[in-house]
């Protein structure tokens, strides 16, 4: 019996997502990457898998840095998608910081509805549940855990279907966030008008994306993979909600996934707009409106890469052992891109209790095996992985009794050894 063929869609951008404007400039080609979700058992027989060119492109007009090809959501964001923002502490502290600074900076009462779009497990939700009511969205199962946590939560992509039957059922919100997924979503415009819906006439909207500017001054080309449509600056940011009405009225740097920002906007003059708009875009201003500076990335990064595969092998010549330390999204772009394969990286460890445990790295033969491996084993090296927590991460695992030595691989690779 022959098996259902699956459909795998894909566009490619060939104007810009926010502006329209068909100018677009190529920054930097990443090469032919897997779905960063898509991990093989071990054990199976390699297969035929789909890979997509990683592609960023600049705008000069809105000044928005986006990936050269959408894929389709179905495809990067299955029911069973992995990932739970819960076990992430800095995220856990990061939304408890968001629920303050939104009650210091607007009025929210108990009646108030706070919509969380992309709520995975209730991680923000949680914050909120207990003084006001709360409304989660999101495509993936985790949000089963997010109702057990007794936070109502729609299992459903967000759409302007689904805002309006929100509207229909719970009324107008007076808070509406999107964090770490405003970037991720297709067709913007439309859903930017869904949020506008849904928002009372002085509601908020509150959008956390990974920072275009950290990503560019700390190197960070591990953060571009295809879940990634759009790598915001609060020029690219302003730009878009001005053509949906909305004014930024507020915006702070956060130090969620390697450097973040947060934005408050609402319908135009509802809010006084603070001094700290005005601050971060004179702060981006020289680094994300000239296509220089954005070149220069381009070759920092291949020189990044050279540096990394040098040092690598100067280790692996030497007979010593490397194993890899957390399976985050990231990792699997650093190690495509760079070429590591499980010649090179013995395998990756993750804490107990990872779905990824038992699965090959996407599109590779590396091992995802279980944190006590590297403690058993001890190998020369560990490759942190999550590199952008790596001072949070290597007094623990020496704590834990780890005696080699750390490679942090980005911005530039360097060794701690056991008595730096």
């Amino acid at each position: 019996m022959s098996h259902p063929v699956q459909r795998i869609s894909s566009r490619v951008v060939e104007r810009c997502q926010v502006c329209d404007s068909p100018e677009l400039e190529s920054i930097l080609f990443l090469g032919y990457l897997p779905p960063v979700n898509t991990m093989r058992k071990l054990g199976e027989k390699p297969r035929e898998e789909s890979c997509y060119p990683a592609e960023m492109l600049y705008c000069p007009r809105c000044h928005l840095v986006q990936l050269g090809l959408t894929v389709d959501a179905g495809i990067l964001f299955p029911p069973e998608y992995p990932y739970t923002s819960s076990t992430t502490k800095v995220l856990r502290e990061n939304f408890a910081d968001l629920y303050r600074e939104c009650i210091s900076t607007i009025v929210l009462g108990a009646g108030d509805l706070v919509i969380d779009i992309g709520s995975n497990d209730g991680n923000l939700l949680m914050n909120f549940k207990d003084r006001h009511r709360v409304l989660g969205v999101t495509p993936e199962e985790v949000g089963r855990i997010a109702i057990e946590r007794g936070i109502p939560t729609l299992i459903d992509y967000f759409t302007p279907q689904v805002a309006t039957r929100i509207l229909s059922e719970h009324g107008p919100a007076k808070v509406v966030t999107a964090t770490n997924v405003f970037a991720h979503m297709d067709g913007i415009h439309e859903v930017l008008d869904a949020i506008v819906e849904l928002l009372s006439e002085d509601g908020v909207f509150i959008s956390e994306s990974h920072y275009l500017l950290d990503l560019v001054n700390d190197l960070q080309y591990d953060t571009v993979y295809h879940e990634h449509l759009r790598y915001y600056s609060l020029h690219s940011l302003n730009h878009l909600l001005r053509k949906h009405g909305l004014e930024l009225f507020h915006a702070s740097r956060i130090p969620t996934h390697g450097g973040s920002f947060r934005a408050y906007a609402a319908r135009q003059g509802r809010y006084r707009v603070m001094e700290t708009v005005d601050r971060l875009l004179r702060e981006e201003s020289p680094v994300v409106c000239e296509t220089g500076k954005l070149r220069r990335f381009r070759d920092r990064v291949i020189v990044s890469k050279l540096e990394l595969l040098t040092l690598l092998s100067g280790i692996r010549r030497e007979g010593k052992s490397i194993y890899g330390i957390s399976a985050p999204s990231r990792a699997s772009t650093l190690i495509h891109y760079t070429g590591i394969d499980d010649g090179i990286l013995d395998c990756v460890v993750e804490v107990a209790g990872s779905h990824k445990i038992g699965k090959y790295v996407p599109g590779t033969r590396i091992p995802v095996l279980e944190e006590a491996k590297l403690f058993r084993d001890q190998p020369d090296y560990a490759l942190i992985l999550s590199w952008h927590i790596a001072e949070e991460l290597m007094p623990k695992l020496r704590k834990r009794g780890f005696r080699g030595g750390f490679i942090i691989p980005l911005p530039s690779p360097k060794v701690i050894n056991v008595h730096d």
